[in-house]
């Protein structure tokens, strides 16, 4: 049992130290970050890739006072639900409306808890690394009364913000092998990003969902992080790590998923089930944990590059799809409201090998969306032409990631 001398002396020391972080580099997604009373703002994203610095951030651009309280704090592992009685004291005690709250998910009750400071007017702010805090269970809870965003690890221009470098293909391939990670791309330290993973899979998935075999979870997240950019199918896994059943891998992948650590595309289709039973594509939330965790035995730029454009697009979109279609796949269908809002093919450069193949995947696209334009992103081309009356634009990748 907590006392409320004690919640308070670790609220001041936790006080202390989030306010003497650096704030560092501005993120992009601090204007869409809502600021209402009687509202909870949920952040959720990879462990590690900056929410506490946007609250940071967020709070030297709109507050003056703040109570912040992060729950993985070894001096709050035993806090129960009970407990929050003695800290709901504390902050009427402090009378401070605007709470910042780490990982508050991590205690059982937690719900019940926001709805009582919502009912008071309060101003909540939730980080958590897990994309549960999404889920329609909390928003039944909370009746509406929640906006959720999402946190990505740096994106390129937020990368060159932080190396003081310019939009060019040296910045580009730096970018596409470090990744975002904040303390990975400031260091450079490998340990970083293994500790970083060993503690989603164990924290975030392995403890939450009561995941025994942790070896064969693992094994199947470096196969997965060495083939980002390739289809997978559940089916095909089977008896590869020791996993003898489809519906065990798919609940890993839903995990993994869940930790925003792994990403699966779908391939389009106006059929949901169609969508389900096809293959997905891989994708890493990190380019970085990628190159340093999987098997890269030879830096594949392709896939990278791809792996980089999907983060791009990731930021912006949900309804990102690829597309098959008569043996011609193009990588992105953007879609909105069934409509395609972008076709993007990927190609780390245009050959005279590749130009046919890229040009055909991105034109079955167009004539099956009835569309008349599409993109071609490269690493270092430029080019626009007409190809059987369509337009094609080639983009330098450099450029493409930078437009907001």
């Amino acid at each position: 049992m907590f006392s409320q001398e004690r919640i308070s002396l670790i609220i001041d020391a936790q006080q202390r130290v989030f306010l003497s972080k650096d704030s560092g580099v501005p993120r992009e997604s601090l204007p869409d970050v809502p600021v209402l009373n009687g509202f909870a703002t949920i952040i959720t994203g990879l462990r590690r890739c900056g929410k506490s610095t946007l609250l940071l951030q967020l709070m030297q651009k709109n507050f003056t006072d703040i109570l912040f309280l992060n729950f993985e704090d070894i001096r709050l592992a035993n806090i129960e639900q009970d407990d929050l009685v003695m800290l709901l004291a504390e902050i009427e005690k402090r009378e401070i409306k605007t709470l910042f709250f780490d990982e508050l998910q991590l205690i059982k009750g937690w719900e019940i808890f926001v709805n009582q400071l919502l009912r008071e007017d309060y101003r909540v702010f939730i980080t958590g690394s897990n994309a549960m805090l999404l889920s329609s269970d909390f928003g039944t809870h909370l009746t509406g009364r929640h906006i959720s965003i999402e946190l990505f690890p740096f994106s390129f221009s937020e990368f060159l913000t932080l190396k003081n470098l310019s939009a060019n293909a040296d910045s580009l391939y730096e970018y596409m092998f470090t990744g975002g990670v904040p303390e990975f791309a400031k260091t450079g330290q490998s340990i970083l990003l293994t500790t970083l993973v060993d503690d989603i899979l164990i924290k975030d998935i392995a403890v939450r969902h009561t995941v025994k075999d942790v070896d064969s979870l693992r094994k199947l997240t470096l196969f997965l992080m060495s083939n980002i950019g390739n289809p997978v199918s559940a089916n095909k896994l089977i008896n590869l790590f020791g996993i003898r059943a489809s519906s065990t891998i798919l609940e890993y992948f839903s995990y993994l998923t869940e930790a925003y650590l792994i990403d699966f595309v779908p391939q389009f289709d106006y059929s949901v089930k169609a969508q389900i039973r096809n293959p997905k594509k891989i994708y890493s939330i990190d380019t970085g944990i990628s190159q340093n965790l999987g098997f890269n035995f030879s830096k594949n730029a392709g896939h990278f590059l791809e792996n980089t454009v999907y983060l791009h697009l990731r930021r912006k979109y949900r309804e990102i799809f690829y597309f098959n279609r008569n043996r011609a796949e193009c990588d992105f269908a953007v879609m909105k409201n069934e409509k395609p809002e972008q076709l993007l093919q990927v190609a780390y450069e245009l050959t005279p090998e590749n130009r046919e193949r890229e040009i055909r995947g991105l034109t079955e696209a167009m004539d099956f969306f009835k569309t008349d334009n599409g993109v071609i992103i490269t690493f270092d081309q430029r080019d626009a032409f007409m190809y059987g009356g369509k337009r094609i634009d080639v983009l330098p990748a450099w450029e493409f990631l930078t437009v907001k």
